[in-house]
């Protein structure tokens, strides 16, 4: 097939484009970055360099390749991510979720594209009621917290948009924490800072997280291209509370437990969106993907993962 990924050199854009390019796909990947082009083309790729808020550019661009398939993985996380100001933190990325959904779609309905496959979250955008573990059909947060509401206004809207985008088949991927090559997940300032105790365990740490590692994030795109429709959450097996998750990481550091803060402190240093993250969040099942997409994570515990991430870039040493 001929497939068109947007957002080619993000975290996921690298492994899920040398992935479809050893399944003998040809791949067009979309950059706004020319010193990028040249990585996309060592993997095998045909560099597309371009603006997603641009529409006539994307109209060119999806026009040019005629792609059976566009894959959206527009993100613009760059630089160290504030998530006491969190919607500040996320604003150019809402852009890319809905101009630069709006934009993509349109192209492909002009091109006669067949199938839109679309990033989306797994996690604090769920209700912060009932059950910590939630389903695709459980609802998204009817009122979060004022900080988040346009980050979550822009998920709603990508989501909506790909799947009644008829007659192209949309299909969107709530993945989950993303952690391994190219994520920023464990760079030295994280990791200094949990050896530190400078992340702290906010209130009884309730909040429950999913994570998923790149490569395996990026086999369940694989999978996604083919089959399936509507909307998976793409998540390990062992979705976890933060009580767990964080004191372990500090454990596999060789580090003291994280200081625990209470949430009236927290938030008034770390505003209401991480405590909501640390306290609240909810967690995703990942059974509707395995079953549909036939997909199972490589990674199945973010336990082993994070481990096998920390073994391998030595950084288990004080």
């Amino acid at each position: 097939m001929r497939i068109f990924v947007a957002g080619a050199t993000g975290a996921i854009g690298r492994p899920l484009v040398a992935k479809l390019v050893r399944a003998g796909h040809t791949v067009f990947g979309l950059t706004r970055s020319p010193e990028k082009a040249a990585l996309l083309r060592e993997i095998g790729a045909e560099p597309v360099v371009g603006d997603a808020l641009d529409p006539a550019a994307i109209h060119a661009a999806v026009h040019a390749a005629r792609p059976d398939v566009i894959v959206h993985e527009l993100t613009d996380l760059s630089g160290t991510l504030d998530l006491r100001k969190f919607d500040r933190a996320f604003a150019a990325s809402n852009r890319l979720r809905t101009l630069g959904t709006d934009h993509l779609l349109a192209a492909a309905r002009g091109a006669g594209v067949q199938r839109v496959i679309a990033q989306s979250f797994c996690g604090w955008p769920y209700a912060r009621a009932g059950g910590y573990v939630k389903s695709e059909t459980d609802p998204l947060d009817p009122d979060p917290p004022r900080g988040m509401r346009g980050a979550l206004e822009a998920i709603r809207h990508l989501e909506t948009a790909v799947v009644s985008s008829w007659p192209i088949e949309g299909v969107v991927l709530r993945y989950g924490g993303f952690y391994g090559p190219g994520t920023g997940a464990f760079d030295r300032g994280v990791i200094d800072q949990v050896r530190g105790r400078r992340i702290p365990l906010i209130g009884g740490g309730t909040g429950w997280w999913s994570f998923i590692h790149v490569d395996d994030a990026a086999d369940a795109t694989v999978a996604a291209i083919e089959r399936g429709s509507g909307i998976y959450n793409v998540v390990d097996d062992e979705p976890a509370p933060v009580r767990v998750w964080l004191p372990a990481l500090a454990d596999m550091l060789g580090a003291k437990p994280p200081f625990r803060a209470p949430v009236w402190l927290a938030r008034i240093l770390a505003r209401e969106p991480l405590v909501v993250m640390m306290t609240e969040s909810r967690a995703g099942s990942n059974h509707k993907a395995k079953s549909e997409l036939g997909w199972r994570p490589q990674h199945a515990s973010w336990r082993d993962g994070f481990a096998k991430i920390l073994r391998s870039e030595h950084r288990l040493a004080a």
